[in-house]
């Protein structure tokens, strides 16, 4: 089957819609379905927006309300993590994800999905030291509660060891250290600030890699960091794409193993999260 992977979206639905047609058109092939890796901003009205967790200049409501509302519809079927920034007052009500519009489906704080032969797990929001160990807020009003909800926590990860190993994992920030089996001289080239990070071995997520060392998923694609980056370790292709700007790399349509059939919930992730 085919899939389009896509880097962080920031409200720009119709850029992505338009450039995974355009990539379709071009190679002459139809994704079965898409995948976007967080920072998606699935604002319905102004109330969501004043939940978004980014800089106030960047508050802008973009285009998921269309989709919310009926008057665009997405053609394809869509999936899609949280990021760092996203509508919190809208993300919160699905903690275990769901529908957000025909077609578009939210896999909550971490889920696992199955979409024909494919099973797909995904864990939301990034990785933040002091945050990790914490429960949750249990309101989204202030900044630093919207900021939060959206970083990942123990509890969510230790689920997710528990599944048997996926064929793709969804994530928002890096697993730390995946730059070293990948081009990251190139890496530098492109994003020279990410420099001391690297010297000291602190870029990505140590759950994240603690999940990519355990599960083995055969894919692991990410974002976050704006720029496309490609690795490969024994068991795991990784990519990370940049975000959602014409003329940038932020969409890529891969040929995978596996035929399209039903999208449904994952049953052993059902038995762990109702246990």
């Amino acid at each position: 089957m085919y899939i389009a992977v896509v880097g962080c979206v920031h409200g720009e639905l119709e850029l992505m819609y338009n450039t995974i047609k355009e990539l379709e058109n071009e190679r002459g092939v139809k994704a079965d379905i898409i995948l976007c890796t967080g920072d998606f901003e699935a604002m319905r009205n102004e109330d969501d927006l004043r939940t978004l967790t980014c800089p106030q200049k960047y508050r802008t409501m973009g285009d998921f309300c269309k989709y919310h509302n009926g008057e665009f519809q997405a053609e394809t079927l869509t999936l899609f993590i949280g990021g760092n920034h996203e509508a919190v007052g809208h993300m919160k009500e699905l903690p275990w994800g769901g529908w957000v519009a025909p077609n578009i489906y939210y896999m909550g704080r971490a889920g696992v999905m199955k979409f024909g032969d494919l099973r797909i797990a995904g864990i939301s929001g990034i990785f933040h030291k002091q945050s990790y160990k914490l429960p949750l807020p249990e309101q989204a009003i202030t900044e630093d509660e919207c900021k939060s909800l959206f970083r990942v926590r123990v509890f969510d990860v230790d689920k997710l060891l528990r599944i048997r190993s996926p064929d793709i994992f969804l994530s928002h920030d890096w697993p730390r250290g995946i730059y070293r089996h990948g081009n990251t001289e190139e890496l530098l080239k492109i994003k020279p600030f990410l420099k001391d990070e690297i010297r000291i071995g602190s870029l990505g997520s140590p759950a994240g890699k603690m999940l990519l060392d355990h599960l083995k998923p055969k894919y692991w694609f990410a974002s976050h960091m704006h720029v496309r980056f490609l690795a490969q370790t024994q068991s795991t292709k990784f990519l990370a794409l940049d975000k959602a700007i014409r003329g940038r790399r932020f969409v890529e349509i891969l040929r995978i193993e596996g035929e399209p059939g039903p999208f449904e919930p994952d049953q052993e992730w059902l038995n762990i999260i109702e246990n």
